[in-house]
């Protein structure tokens, strides 16, 4: 057994001793003792615990991977998640002011992809356990809604009809305005008799909507979103904010760095997260490589009252990055994913956009796109960190340039 000090997390939410030696959920100055093997200990004994440990909220935190910092108080993971922000600037050369950390409450994931697997017995439906295929039981998760916790018997149901014993089928399970979306992938091939059934699984569980590999098997109603004063019905399994205290909290970022524009440019928009909260004040030009989404968002626009224009564009903005000349506007909405949009953001800092909102769920590639506009005679006026993935490594950001 080897006695070590853990000197700092890792962006991974592990442990860092000399050497380097990573240890899973422990904390900086805790000393841990156990046995290495490939540079990690995976099963810790505390020797000496640090005063910011406490005991994990959720009964599943041990043989769960779907956190990873339940050991750690809510004051400590605000400042390590703000401490991730500030390493990523200062690699970059960037300062800015940080306006604190807006963090979602527990029970609040509205969003969720659950792993399903069919059993002798029945099925196993939850979160895999830590580096492994596992499939750990989350009957009293702190992460979910109670709407998402009530999907658990329905992933039974799917997985008894639809699943195989030799693999896993994945359900996404969607809170909306309307009931559960649910959208599965990974199971049995679609034919008539299953889809009956899926069907009659939906109709027993009054689900709003459910999606067997793509195609809709049915829909008592349409799951809607709201993003703003719109109502939008995204497509099966699309991208949401996984909670709305955060989509709240980036939602008023972006209007705030929007300011008084009177036309926006929002790119990579998928659903129209911030594009319809934006047309309540300003005309919208919405670019997004996925046509089912800005479908979706066309629908919400139409049929919603009081809102500026909205136009769409279906474009891949990593193939096909908007160009300088083509970016006349006011102010620049830009949220792509996590590998950020290095080639988009180089024409964006030679359009000259006066205003550019961003936001980010990787603090890294963000600081790198944000160097671009900077280094272009742009500011980096204020940012916020925002926390919606409670308890797990994930840091998301929106911050305000101007030029």
């Amino acid at each position: 057994m080897t006695e070590i000090t853990i000197e700092r997390l890792g962006h991974q939410g592990d442990g860092i001793g000399p050497g380097p030696v990573f240890v899973p959920r422990v904390l900086p100055g805790e000393i841990v003792e156990g046995q290495i093997e490939d540079g990690r200990i995976e099963a810790p004994r505390i020797v000496r615990p640090s005063a910011d440990r406490i005991k994990p909220p959720c009964p599943h935190f041990k043989s769960c991977g779907g956190c990873a910092l339940q050991h750690a108080s809510d004051a400590f993971v605000a400042q390590w998640k703000v401490g991730i922000v500030e390493q990523a600037l200062t690699a970059q050369g960037l300062t800015t002011e940080i306006r604190g950390i807006a963090t979602s409450p527990p029970n609040s994931r509205r969003r969720a992809t659950l792993a399903v697997r069919r059993t002798k017995k029945g099925a196993l439906v939850g979160f895999h356990a830590p580096k492994s295929d596992v499939i750990t039981p989350i009957p009293n998760c702190h992460l979910l809604t109670p709407a998402l916790m009530s999907a658990l018997p329905i992933g039974d149901a799917l997985a008894t009809v639809g699943g195989s014993r030799k693999g896993e089928v994945k359900m996404t399970v969607t809170e909306s305005e309307a009931g559960l979306d649910i959208s599965v992938s990974g199971g049995k091939p679609l034919d008539l008799k299953l889809e009956t059934e899926l069907a009659g699984i939906a109709g027993e569980f009054d689900v709003a909507r459910l999606a067997w590999d793509g195609e809709v098997v049915a829909m008592a109603r349409p799951p809607a979103q709201r993003f703003g004063s719109a109502l939008v019905t995204p497509p099966p399994g699309a991208f949401l904010q996984a909670t709305k205290p955060g989509e709240t909290a980036l939602t008023a970022a972006v209007l705030e760095a929007v300011g008084n524009a009177s036309r926006v440019i929002d790119l990579f928009s998928g659903s129209g997260t911030f594009t319809l909260p934006i047309a309540e004040r300003a005309g919208v030009l919405a670019v997004e490589g996925v046509d089912d989404m800005l479908t979706a968002l066309d629908a919400g626009w139409r049929h919603s009252k009081g809102l500026h224009a909205v136009k769409t564009e279906t474009r891949d903005l990593f193939r096909r990055p908007l160009l300088s000349d083509e970016l006349r506007a006011d102010a620049v909405v830009i949220d792509p994913p996590r590998a950020g949009a290095e080639a988009q953001m180089v024409e964006i800092a030679a359009s000259g956009v006066p205003r550019i909102a961003a936001v980010s769920c990787n603090p890294v590639t963000f600081a790198r796109d944000a160097k671009i506009l900077t280094d272009a005679r742009y500011t980096l006026n204020w940012l916020v960190v925002v926390d919606q993935f409670r308890w797990s490594p994930h840091v998301e950001l929106a911050a305000c340039f101007t030029r």
